[in-house]
């Protein structure tokens, strides 16, 4: 996901060199969002397995 947001922010990064404020700022809040779903999977995932490290069973 993180490849992604690289993605959509170096196209928000061309696209504002080149005058075209839209796409930029369209590309930056993608950008950010898929940045922010991808943290909180990421927190999810840590929490999931610190829980499933912690089970001790036969």
């Amino acid at each position: 996901m993180l490849n992604w947001v690289v993605t959509f922010l170096i196209i928000a990064l061309i696209a504002g060199i080149l005058g075209f404020g839209g796409i930029a700022g369209a590309s930056i809040e993608i950008a950010k969002i898929i940045f922010f779903i991808a943290l909180i999977l990421l927190v999810v995932s840590a929490v999931v397995g610190f829980m499933r490290g912690r089970r001790t069973g036969v």
